[in-house]
């Protein structure tokens, strides 16, 4: 009796990884033992980093807000705790946007957190 191998199914099994290696240098994207060791890696890291990426842009958020909050003399911390004693509940994407791209919006903000 010959000895089945299910061909079908694992053809499209390692065609389904040389898909997902595509773009990578050399035996990475043709031989399937090297693709599939990078694509798990790639999967892994891009898991990893969809979750990395939002506390990477918070960081980068309250990096600006502080450099414009002490253009104006106040820390980060006083400004941020100035606003919620105003009842003034912006989120720190915003504040961000408003100080790199409008910095006369955000000194206004400022004054209106000091007064």
């Amino acid at each position: 009796m010959p000895r089945a191998t299910n061909a079908p199914a694992s053809r499209r099994r390692r065609k389904k990884i040389i898909k997902s290696a595509k773009g990578y240098w050399g035996a990475r994207s043709r031989l399937i033992t090297s693709a599939r060791q990078t694509v798990s890696r790639a999967r892994l890291s891009a898991y990893r980093d969809r979750r990395r990426k939002k506390r990477e842009f918070r960081r980068l958020w309250i990096t600006r807000i502080n450099a414009a909050c002490h253009l104006h003399g106040l820390s980060y911390s006083s400004f941020l705790m100035a606003l919620k004693a105003k009842g003034m509940e912006m989120d720190r994407k915003a504040l961000a946007d408003i100080a790199a791209r409008d910095p006369e919006s955000f000194a206004q903000i400022v004054a209106s957190v000091r007064s």
